[in-house]
């Protein structure tokens, strides 16, 4: 049957996302230098076949639009040329159109009264047809074919291969003719404005001012020369005719902007601001400024790294990687709950076969990718997407299960990378890490999920019988009684004797240790000081969430006021990489053996967003999509909060203090639960009837 949805431009899936994220992984500069990913970068294909069967009632002509030189056939028989129209008589049809293009992803716009590219349509990127010597074509292929991927360019004019962020003019908020503070955190292009005379402009930049005025150490820097009303950017050795405005080529991170001049004289310096437009839709208000301030600088921090992909930070990296981006998933679909970044993502993430490498070249970051593919799923309903990303699913954990050993465990071999957190003293890398082997079960059972799903279900098994096979060897390989913890690695058959917060977290996180055992680890290690403390906000993350599952909002309330508002009492306008109370003055921006090279707009550094969604506020989907959920509001010492969780249908408003709880939902079927396990009140939430109960 014919589509009667609207016209939108398709590509092959996943063909698109890693031709934009090459554009933007290789847009990284490391004092002026020019400094690519170290992982392996994929293509799009350069030929794909995008086919649909249609029945049409009547007559029906057709435009077309593409990226690339094509042919169109119609029922096996193929048009002249490269019409931009073309008409099908009633009745039942198939389309072929072939698209090549070596620049860009192939990508196509058909629209009709009825026939209109869409998600529906079909691609391959292996047309193996021949014709035989009676002239017969096969009009078969020996590739799989795909449901088309799309994004959200629904007219001929707006190519794929075009789009661009957004821009917005902001000016300094003080300047002193040398030093630009443009008052927060930010990401741009630098605007000189009203340059005169010959001679050269240095420009430095820093996230502080620290590191503005360090000319020798700064992350970024521009430098320019001014001659016969022409300037030419050493850095890319683009030379300009010079205008009243001049505007840099590469974009970046800074709140300072110093600069220097000799022979020449700069007017002003602004900045184009350079943003993906995002709504947000999440909202968190309580009775506490300074956790509001922690959600609106969490927040800013969302928008500041999420752009073309989820990406890790603003100034030093800009690229995307799978243990960063599967926490911006989740604080996504409590602020933006934009499903089309995640899906972007993630196809970037999943690159091409064959599969050479982890993801990000990290054991971990593989299994965070899995994992955070069934998380889409529960949280958006998106079944389609499971059909187009398990083939790549399957891919990878061939790849994976070629790495194990005789124990069906995961071991860092040559060219992986073993990475776990930044952690404050050695670590040991080697043998069975238990911190992987956790990963890698919620791995199995993640694919699973999805092969059950899809329909895959000989393989659903597979998998399933793999993650329990190896659940069954985690405590007696890992679990030590005096320790009263899962202990950090295993060599050579033995236990270490170092205990670390990492796999004792997820255990909890993931249901891996009983109800006696959660209550161990969480004295043992969860809560004892003698344990190696965490100081990035990326396992801070995890450790928080850990404790809220136990029940212990009270305790997580403090630590979020402690670290992210000592953050705040830093200075901080965005949330950083790491934060170590410790650390003192300029300390406290030195990172891998670098005076500024820590981040401070990281994207992990977020996290709130989603704790005070998911354990305060919270809300959680039980079934995909929330068709059904559940919402356990906790104060956690709060007089009062109130907020609003996106979905797909709208959003869920929460609101609560020490007396009454009130709930409003605009969609799904939920459940209201008040007390704890022991002793739960569980009341029914209807769209759009608010619900008000007395505590």
């Amino acid at each position: 049957m014919a589509t009667t949805s609207k016209a939108t431009w398709i590509w092959y899936p996943g063909d698109y996302e890693i031709w934009l994220g090459n554009k933007m992984n290789n847009r990284r500069t490391d004092r002026g230098a020019y400094f690519p990913p170290f992982w392996k970068q994929d293509s799009h294909y350069v030929t794909v076949e995008f086919s649909k069967a249609v029945s049409l009632a009547e007559d029906e002509t057709l435009t077309i639009a593409t990226e690339g030189d094509y042919n169109i056939k119609i029922d096996g028989k193929m048009l002249f040329g490269m019409p931009a129209t073309f008409t099908l008589p009633a009745g039942e049809h198939r389309i072929n159109i072939k698209v090549h293009n070596q620049a860009t992803p192939p990508a196509l716009y058909v629209s009709g009264k009825t026939v209109n590219t869409d998600a529906t349509w079909n691609v391959t990127f292996e047309d193996k047809e021949w014709i035989d010597e009676s002239g017969k074509a096969s009009d078969t292929s020996s590739t799989v074919y795909m449901p088309a991927g799309c994004w959200n360019f629904n007219t001929p004019e707006q190519l794929p291969s075009a789009f661009n962020l957004s821009r917005k003019r902001i000016c300094p908020v003080n300047n002193d003719g040398s030093l630009y503070d443009f008052g927060r955190e930010t990401f741009g292009y630098a605007v000189l404005k009203g340059i005169n005379g010959n001679g050269t402009i240095d420009l430095y930049y820093g996230e502080s001012e620290e590191e503005a005025r360090d000319k020798e150490y700064c992350e970024t820097l521009d430098k320019l020369i001014v001659k016969d009303g022409k300037v030419t950017d050493l850095a890319t050795n683009k030379t300009t005719e010079l205008t009243a405005e001049y505007v840099m080529s590469n974009s970046k991170a800074l709140r300072f902007i110093y600069i220097e001049t000799n022979g020449c004289t700069v007017d002003g310096v602004e900045l184009d601001y350079e943003y993906m437009p995002e709504t947000e839709k999440g909202t968190f208000k309580c009775n506490d400024e300074e956790l509001n301030r922690i959600w609106e600088i969490g927040a800013y921090t969302m928008q500041l790294t999420s752009r073309e992909f989820f990406i890790d930070g603003i100034k030093r990296d800009r690229w995307v990687w799978s243990g960063d981006a599967s926490q911006s998933y989740l604080m996504n679909y409590y602020l933006f709950n934009d499903n089309e970044m995640v899906k972007r993502t993630t196809w970037l993430l999943a690159g091409k076969a064959p599969i050479t490498s982890h993801i990000n070249t990290i054991m971990d970051y593989t299994f965070y990718w899995f994992n955070s593919i069934y998380d889409y799923y529960m949280y958006s309903g998106d079944r389609h997407f499971l059909t187009q990303i398990y083939p790549t699913m399957q891919t990878y954990m061939t790849y994976v299960l070629g790495r194990t050993d005789e124990d069906g465990m995961v071991e860092g071999l040559p060219g992986d990378w073993v990475f776990i957190d930044w952690a404050d003293k050695p670590m040991d890398k080697q043998g069975q890490i238990a911190f992987e082997q956790i990963l890698f079960r919620k791995s199995l059972e993640s694919i699973a999920a999805v092969a059950a799903l899809v329909g895959d279900n000989e393989s659903a098994d597979k998998y399933a019988n793999m993650a329990d096979e190896l659940g069954k060897k985690l405590l007696p390989y890992f679990w030590n009684d005096d320790k009263q913890a899962l202990m950090h690695n295993r060599r050579d058959g033995k236990q270490s004797e170092e205990v670390f917060r990492y796999p004792n977290m997820f255990a909890i996180m993931y249901g891996y240790l009983d109800k006696e055992k959660q209550d161990a680890v969480k004295r043992s290690v969860i809560l004892n000081d003698d344990v190696l403390k965490i100081t990035t906000p990326y396992m801070r993350f995890y450790e928080l969430e850990a404790l809220c599952m136990l029940g212990e909002q009270d305790r997580v309330m403090q630590e979020m006021k402690a670290y992210w508002g000592g953050m705040l009492s830093e200075g901080a306008t965005s949330f950083w990489e790491k934060y170590n109370p410790e650390e003192k003055g300029t300390a406290r921006l030195a990172m891998y053996g670098r005076p500024y090279g820590k981040s401070l707009c990281h994207a992990w550094g977020a996290s709130p967003i989603y704790l005070l969604g998911r354990y305060y506020l919270g809300v959680e989907p039980v079934k995909p999509g929330y068709e059904e959920y559940t919402v356990r509001p906790k104060l956690g010492g709060l007089e009062w909060m109130e907020g609003n969780v996106p979905t797909p249908f709208g959003s869920i408003y929460v609101k609560m203090d020490a007396n009454t709880i009130t709930v409003n939902s605009d969609g799904g079927h939920g459940t209201l639960i008040i007390g704890d396990k022991n002793n739960e009140r569980k009341i029914e939430i209807l769209p759009g009837k608010e619900i008000n109960v007395n505590l």
